[in-house]
């Protein structure tokens, strides 16, 4: 037995939480479905669409079996959907939920788990199924000098990954000798498994080409056509369209009939994903691997396809027929792609321009466009407070485009992308305008390496449009537009006044209520809250004694939104100037990994001076420049760091005098 018994679902567990949490309740309970959602403080804007909420002790949580078959066994839960990410992949989680709890995991279950979801066994089956694959080291391992063995036989560049990696994590691309030891490092230290293997990388001119693939377990497997996934940073997906922008046909057409040759000799059930390189103009292609699971991205393949594909995978699951789930009838020819163009934009809360930091903070408010060929994922809801922590990914929302032609679905997204607005957070909407408004994006000239190799330019063009972005709607033509926006920032004006109380959560009883204090704005300097607010203010604390006057302080107030943590920000951790090119700075908040100079080490430009955990990813803080240590950062691992804090000092020829140590 590989997976559970088809049955019918009455109580659905949603195992995930954001927008993927409520893309799926939102089609369990078209089915008539009983559903269930966890959630943990402060990140329950999900759970609100759900019958019933269970809180979770911590982040963690997601990830702890145990933890998740209890829940279902205290509520009578017969059936779990992962969504994407956490335990999606889990093989174990999908047999000890079946095994002890009774509860169906939607998906393949844990045989066809364990012979794709393992990158290595992904190869094997490729390869059995005369599928091409790159040269590849055959077994797995974590030992640096297993991959410098294998690079000196195969040749730079190659690619190491973690074999159960996911979402970009475990992944490096490695150029040279000298940056093995520390990328090998970083990507042991994100796999789950601790386990990698390497493969001959394919950078140049290579597309990434997915396959979606339904089928049924008994050999019946079909199609939903390609999408294209190349515009990514650091092996993490931005935008993606469908179908793929390649216009040579038949190339695609290899690919596809390829995944499904795969999936039917395994005997394919529910969802999967299986990935591919494509390189348009060697015509050649290379399969990577197998996702079994819902992915991100499947929004668009619903859009080209008229299909749901999550309503799909769920009537899958209770025994319905391939041919009576809901599937189109429209003719899946490889060669001949449905006449619609769709595009999916990742919304995320990281500020670019921090080197893709991730932007901690309440959301505010925010605005998504609407109309014809516009779909919106989020789990954002108006008037209920969200919180971008480092606890989970940066995703906010997923804007969808659908349109009958490829000019038609660019300028729809470029309008849609006028319209969207997040208030609270650094976003990425600076370079998303950047990448549909380039040239190279209408043309479908874009490969795996584009972004990174264009992203100054992009961040440029993208600023270019939002500074163009409309500033109201249905206000007098006689108005200026710059005066609407000024009007619309009058959160605060001169002569405002607070009174201020401070108390503890639980004071204890008998406790008298503390005098207020009082907060008067005498002048606006800048307004541009909520990102940053300057005044001048007078605050008037109480008297101690009845028989004084209260005094009364004038200040200057200087407000501006952080992603760092408060720890971070009142910690001891000197600053660093970033005019100084001596300093180097930590461009990002996040936990210390570990710092791997000390003072007295020569540093040659490049090297990794120290590595910050930022959602789950470890990042290297690189030199700028040569010199020896003068000055390392006393931060114990673990600790907080915030963005700015200077990491170490480095002496370039003697150029440091002590005065700045």
């Amino acid at each position: 037995m590989s997976r559970p018994h088809p049955r019918p679902i009455k109580r659905l567990l949603v195992a995930n939480r954001g927008e993927i949490a409520v893309r799926i309740l939102s089609t369990a309970r078209e089915l008539g479905i009983e559903t269930y959602a966890v959630y943990t403080p402060g990140d329950t804007a999900h759970a609100v669409k759900a019958t019933y909420a269970t809180q979770l002790p911590s982040a963690a949580s997601y990830l702890n079996i145990q933890e998740l078959i209890n829940i279902a066994k205290k509520h009578h839960i017969d059936s779990v959907h992962p969504g994407y990410g956490f335990l999606s992949e889990s093989g174990e989680f999908s047999r000890r939920m079946w095994e002890e709890a009774g509860a169906m995991v939607v998906g393949p279950g844990w045989g066809i788990l364990a012979s794709t979801g393992d990158k290595l066994r992904a190869r094997l089956l490729a390869e059995e199924s005369n599928v091409p694959v790159l040269p590849a080291l055959q077994r797995s391992t974590n030992c640096v000098d297993d991959i410098r063995s294998f690079a000196s036989q195969i040749g730079y560049p190659i690619m190491i990954k973690a074999v159960d990696g996911g979402g970009g994590r475990g992944i490096r691309l490695i150029h040279d000798e000298p940056s093995l030891a520390g990328a090998v490092n970083r990507a042991v230290e994100e796999s789950p498994s601790r386990q990698i293997f390497a493969e001959k990388a394919a950078i140049d001119g290579f597309r990434h080409v997915e396959v979606q693939i339904i089928g049924d377990g008994h050999g019946n497997v079909r199609h939903l056509w390609e999408r294209e996934c190349s515009i990514q940073r650091r092996y993490q997906k931005v935008v993606e369209i469908a179908p793929s922008s390649i216009s040579d046909r038949k190339l695609v057409a290899g690919a596809i009939r390829d995944a499904l040759r795969m999936a039917r000799e395994i005997k394919y059930f529910s969802l999967g994903t299986f990935e591919f390189l494509v390189n348009p103009s060697t015509k050649q292609y290379y399969f990577l691997e197998v996702n079994p699971r819902l992915q991100v991205e499947h929004t668009i393949t619903e859009s080209i396809s008229m299909t749901d594909i999550v309503k799909i995978q769920l009537l899958l699951a209770q025994g319905v027929s391939l041919n009576d789930c809901g599937l189109s009838d429209i003719i899946r020819q490889p060669e001949h792609p449905p006449p619609l163009h769709s595009i999916q934009l990742r919304i995320t809360a990281e500020n670019v321009q921090s080197n893709w930091s991730l932007s901690i903070g309440k959301i505010q408010s925010f605005q998504f466009p609407s109309g014809n060929g516009i779909r919106i994922d989020t789990h954002l809801i108006n008037r209920q407070s969200s919180i971008v922590s480092a606890d989970f990914d940066s995703l906010l929302a997923k804007l969808i485009i659908t349109a009958s032609t490829w000019p038609d679905a660019v300028r729809k997204a470029q309008v849609a992308l006028e319209e969207t607005e997040i208030n609270g957070v650094k976003t990425n909407l600076d370079i998303l305008n950047g990448i549909i408004s380039h040239p190279d994006f209408m043309a479908g000239n874009c490969d795996t390496q584009w972004l990174d190799k264009d992203q100054q330019a992009l961040l440029k063009l993208g600023r270019q449009a939002l500074s163009y972005r409309p500033s109201g709607q249905g206000v007098s033509a006689h108005e200026p537009s710059s005066a609407i926006a000024r009007q619309a920032n009058t959160l605060f004006r001169k002569g405002d006044a607070w009174s201020i109380a401070l108390s503890p959560p639980n004071p204890p009883n008998n406790t008298p209520t503390p005098p207020p204090h009082h907060l008067q704005l005498t002048r606006i300097l800048r307004n541009e809250f909520p990102s940053s607010l300057t005044a001048e203010i007078v605050f008037t604390a109480p008297s101690a004694s009845p028989t004084k006057q209260p005094q009364s302080t004038p200040y200057t107030l200087t407000l501006a939104s952080t992603t760092a943590s408060s720890g971070a920000i009142t910690s001891h951790h000197r600053r660093g100037n970033p005019s100084d090119p001596s300093h180097i700075v930590i461009p990002f908040p996040g936990k210390l990994v570990e710092v791997l100079v000390d003072e007295g080490d020569v540093l040659k430009e490049g090297d990794v001076v120290c590595v910050v955990q930022q959602m789950k990813m470890e990042l290297e803080v690189r030199a700028p420049r040569g010199g020896r240590v003068v000055w390392v950062m006393e931060v114990e691992d673990g600790e907080e760091v915030g963005e700015g804090v200077l990491a170490a000092i480095v002496d370039k020829e003697g150029q440091v005098s002590k005065a700045r140590l």
